[in-house]
């Protein structure tokens, strides 16, 4: 809130929105779940499990055959491009990770501890936001009109 009220008065808004990259990426992520082109279930964080102590990726299951077509069309999308975790059993049941930056993480990493989970989440968005000074800046005659 604090990011968005000082780029909307200081009118650099644009500025403002790349320091947003992390959280764009998570709804982009997100949409088929968002916009129920998947089941979408009501907590979507990673779950933990107390016998490792780690954080594990959530899961939604649902009917293959309850998908409509954009809902079928995204998730091909994503298990083309490597970026969801599918598991089809013959009974046309799914289970897929729950579709948000945290899990598709978990995904990449593994199971792991919150506070490496958290260390690396502000890592990212350290680098994003790094990301964003070199767009503002030496790249501003690229991207912004001047």
């Amino acid at each position: 809130m604090t990011f968005a009220v000082v780029g909307i008065i200081g009118h650099f808004s644009k500025t403002t929105l790349l320091f947003f990259i992390p959280q764009i990426i998570n709804f982009l992520y997100s949409i088929p779940q968002l916009f129920h082109f998947i089941p979408c279930p009501r907590h979507r964080l990673p779950k933990y499990n107390k016998d490792t102590d780690k954080l594990e990726t959530s899961v939604t299951v649902f009917k293959y055959s309850d998908l409509n077509s954009s809902g079928k069309f995204l998730m091909w999308v994503f298990r083309t491009i490597k970026i969801v975790q599918w598991q089809k059993s013959s009974e046309d049941i799914v289970t897929c990770n729950n579709l948000t930056l945290i899990n598709f993480l978990l995904i990449n990493i593994g199971p792991t501890r919150e506070p490496k989970l958290t260390l690396i989440l502000m890592l990212l968005q350290v680098v994003c936001s790094c990301l964003a000074f070199v767009i503002r800046y030496p790249l501003a005659s690229v991207f912004y009109d001047i």
